[in-house]
């Protein structure tokens, strides 16, 4: 039985980078309604497009019947720095083959950030082997959110 449409992971395009920014902002909008963002949709959709995509080791959910881009990963270095889908794509098993892909790409460890609010961030991320190392008060980050380190290791 299928759980719906198929859907593939690859490398990001430089033309993927307004439709992985769209996803970004959904799901940001919809899993931290409290945290205020420091950028406008536009200047997250210019990052994208000059920076995230073009710059970052980028990787891409897409529906295969044509639904296009749901989700968005981002490596740097040993960085898990972003993992994000499409509200209505959550629970279809895409982050867990998003981490699965990421521990495969940087075996040695990886790290990220996640804010103290995203409760299911934390059990997501649980689940999948990460420990939490670090709690700050959002000092150093863009918006002052307090947020936590994980860390995995094989």
């Amino acid at each position: 039985m299928s759980d719906g449409p198929t859907v593939v992971l690859r490398r990001a395009a430089d033309a993927d980078a307004p439709a992985a920014a769209d996803v970004w902002l959904r799901s940001f909008a919809a899993a931290l309604p409290t945290v205020v963002r420091p950028r406008t949709d536009d200047e997250v959709r210019e990052y994208f497009e000059r920076v995230v995509v073009p710059l970052r080791e980028t990787w891409v959910a897409e529906a295969a019947d044509g639904g296009g881009i749901v989700g968005v990963m981002v490596l740097d270095g040993h960085l898990l720095s972003q993992l994000y889908l499409a509200p209505d794509w959550r629970g279809r098993g895409i982050g867990d083959r998003f981490v699965a892909l990421a521990k495969e790409r940087t075996p040695e460890g990886l790290t990220l950030w996640t804010f103290q609010v995203n409760k299911p961030a934390h059990r997501f991320y649980e689940r999948h082997g990460f420990v939490a190392v670090e709690f700050t008060d959002g000092g150093d980050n863009e918006e002052r959110e307090p947020d936590v380190r994980y860390v995995w290791r094989p």
